[in-house]
Order: structure tokens, then sequence, then C-alpha cells
């Protein structure tokens, strides 16, 4: 199969049942793109739109957040033809990009000789763009803002100074804030690898989990709290966390914070902690809001930027248009019917819609899971795993699973709804692609 290619040999008929199309990859066949109806034609015409509509409709799928995205409309992107345009990627002619060649090798740096064999025998040799530029400062002590797409290693980033600085600094306590509880579970897997054999110990506080274990853990002074700010704030409350004996503070996807509306959670952490404090802060965009939080947060802080595209060259990005009347799921559920779709992750608006929407992809015999924020916080690492392992063939989510998460090898991402902003597309289709794997994302595009 031709990527992004299929032969359509049926004029006009319905895509529900029957024989259906073909598959074949013949030269000449149109693109996903195509405006004409053919493969997508028919179907319960006139019918309404399963799983809610692109437009409007509760945000929701923001895990753990404070109600929705503050800042945003409830409108969707990719309502114009001009914004679709923004979808596809196949006329793009790109150069390439000169290889990067780092300015050290994890050896070379002046940390805890056995960290440094922890981090040899995970395999770490050379670090990637942010790595490189990050970790010395952070060495320093400087504050940083380091500014650059998921995938690109920001954990280890962070995590190698800060596990240094831990042990080198007696009593040094490190808090680590993230916007998903994903995220927070997958930051405290590298730093379980890394910190291997050192002695001390690190935990995980988020929402959605029974909160009796978290505060046991804590009565152990661990040297790394890392936790959604829901959570953490919850554990202050209760007298569980005290911060006046932290000195560090880590704010990953600080931008994916802002907008699932952590700000004032976010400022009410941080003055609880020492004034004098070494901070630092990742985020992939750097709007006005986020401007104002360095601003706020830190003190003279090193900027530190790597981004050097808004997506990917290795996702080739297209459109799917369904035509007025036919129905999308008819349409996804033939598409991941094809075996070139082993791994796939589909994006929904609504916590309900992505819900249903996984269900009756089962009930055709799909294997698909979902994630999102009405799920508990063991089914949804559940979920993860499923997809993770192979287990599932689709994982429907909302844009909970968009940041931060580390889903290796995922061959298609599909945007069943559309995305709020393009700033959300970015990041979607951002789980594909990933280091030298080559990704395909569509975006259902419906006619009207």
């Amino acid at each position: 199969m031709q990527i992004g290619r299929w032969n359509h040999q049926s004029a006009g008929g319905s895509s529900h049942g029957g024989s259906g199309a073909s598959r074949s990859s013949q030269g000449g066949s149109r693109p996903y793109s195509s405006p004409r109806p053919s493969r997508y034609g028919g179907g319960s015409s006139g019918g309404p739109r399963r799983y809610g509509s692109d437009r409007g409709g509760s945000r929701g799928g923001y895990g753990g957040g404070r109600g929705p995205s503050r800042g945003r409309g409830f409108g969707t992107f990719g309502e114009t033809e001009s914004e679709i345009a923004k979808f596809m990627n196949k006329t793009v002619v790109t150069t390439e990009e000169p290889v990067f060649i780092p300015e050290h090798k994890f050896a070379d740096f002046d940390i805890n000789a056995h960290l440094k064999a922890n981090i040899l025998a995970r395999g770490y040799d050379l670090p990637t763009p942010i790595q490189d530029k990050t970790i010395p400062h952070t060495l320093l002590g400087q504050d940083v803002v380091g500014l650059a797409e998921t995938g690109t290693g920001k954990t280890a980033a962070f995590l190698i100074p800060l596990i240094d600085k831990v042990m080198k600094q007696k009593g040094e306590r490190v808090l680590i804030m993230a916007p998903t509880r994903e995220l927070a579970v997958q930051i405290e897997k590298e730093l379980a690898g890394f910190a291997k054999g050192l002695g001390f110990r690190g935990m995980v506080a988020v929402g959605g989990a029974n909160i009796g274990p978290q505060i046991s853990a804590l009565r152990h002074d661990p040297a790394f709290v890392i936790g959604t700010p829901g959570r953490l704030k919850d554990l202050m409350e209760r007298k569980a966390l005290d911060l006046t004996g932290f000195g560090t503070v880590v704010l990953d996807e600080a931008d994916r914070m802002l907008d699932m509306g952590f700000i004032d959670d976010m400022r009410m952490i941080l003055s609880k902690m020492r004034k004098e404090r070494h901070t630092l802060f990742f985020s992939a965009t750097m709007g006005k809001d986020i401007e104002k939080l360095i601003g706020d947060f830190l003190e003279s802080p090193v900027i530190i930027s790597v981004k050097t595209r808004d997506t990917s060259k290795n996702v080739e990005q297209d459109v799917v248009r369904i035509p007025r009347g036919a129905d999308k799921f008819e349409v996804l559920a033939d598409l991941l019917k094809n075996r070139e779709f082993s791994r796939v992750l589909v994006f929904g608006r609504t916590k309900y819609g992505v819900e249903k929407l996984a269900k009756d992809l089962s009930r055709r015999h799909i294997h698909a899971e979902s994630i999102h924020g009405n799920k508990t916080y063991g089914a949804r690492i559940r979920a993860l795993e499923a997809f993770k392992t192979g287990r599932v063939v689709a994982l429907v989510a909302t844009d909970v699973a968009a940041r931060g998460l580390d889903i290796p090898a995922v061959t298609h991402v599909i945007n069943y709804d559309l995305p709020s902003t393009y700033e959300d597309y970015v990041h979607r289709i951002g789980r594909t692609g990933r280091a030298s794997h080559k990704g395909i994302a569509l975006t259902f595009v419906q006619e009207r």
C-alpha cells in the first residue's frame, strides 16, 4: 500500500457492510484528501453524526483539570480550507536539517560516578539537543527555561542533573509538577532507572489513586516528589506535604498545565516553597501567558530553545474528507481493519464520545481501549500498557494523551474529532513519527 493512498472502486456506494471498496494501491489512486465521495459516500444519508459534533460541545478529557481550558473558546481548528491545508504536508518541499553534533558526551559531565554508570548502562551515550544544552546550566544551579517539543528527551535533561544535586547536597529535595497522571508516572519510572542503587526514594502524587499510600510515602521524606497540581494541593491541605524543605522545582509541560486551568494551584504551591529556589521550566510553546509565568516564577533564567519545526518531517499528514450524510464511524472502522494500522491513536473531543467510540470499535472486533479523565488511574494505566504491548490496535483518547507520554512505535494518529487549536494538533500528531520512525497523521474533515 502506498502511504496515504487508496484505490476507490465503488461509485458512490455505501460503506456500511457489503463487499466494500478494494484496498489495492495502484498508481493514479486518489489521496485521502479527495473531495469526491466515492469511497465514503452513501451510508446513513441525512442521519446525525455519531459521537458528538466537531463543533462546540464539552471540551472534557483533560485528566485532573479544574474545568475547561482557560483562555480558549469552544470552537475547533480546521473549519476553513486554509486551516484544513495545515493538516496536509504532501506538497511541502523540505530540506534536510544539519545533523546535530553535541558538545558533550554523558561521560563528560561532572556528575556522580554511580549515576554516570547507570546512564551508560541504559544505553545513553550522546545527549539530545535539549539535554546537551540544559544539563550544564542545571548543574551550575541556574534557573532554566527549556523550549522543546515532546519526545526530545527533556525528562532526562532535568532528572540527570537533579539526581546529581541530590547526591551531592545532603537533604536536598525536588518537587516535579506535571499536568497528567500518566506523565508523572512516566517521570518516576525514568527516575527509578537513573537512580538505581543510589539509595534515595521518589514517589508519585496523583489524583485518581488512593491518597493513603501517598501520605504514607511522604512520611519517609522522599528526595523527589512528582505529582499533578491538584493532588499536591490536596496533600498540602491535609498537612501531609510540607514544601518548606524543598529547594528545587521542575514545571514540566507548563503550557499544558496553564491550559488545564492549574495556574492558581501552581502559584499556591510555589508560594509554599523556599523563596530562594532553583526552578526549571519546560514548555513546548512560548506565548504571552507563558512569558508572564516565567517572569513570576524564575530568576534571571537561561532560555534554551531547540524547537526546529512545528511538526515532524517523519509524519506524513493528510485529511480524510467525510461526505455530508456519511457515517464517519464506518470510515474509521474500515481504516482500522487494514493491517498497516497496527498501533493507532484516535483522538476525540469528549470523555463520553471517546468511551463510546472505543466500545463500538470493540463490538466490531477491533481491539480498542480508551483513556480520558473519567477513568480511574488504574484503568488508564492498564489501557496504556495494553496499547504499548500491542494487545489493542487502537487507543481512543481525549487530549490527555497528547502531551508527554512515551508511547513507542505509534503507526498512525487519527484526529476523529478536530482539535481545538493548531497547537493541540501539533501535540496530537507528535505521538507518531518519533525518533527514527515514520508515522502517518490523518484528520477527519466533515463536509458541510
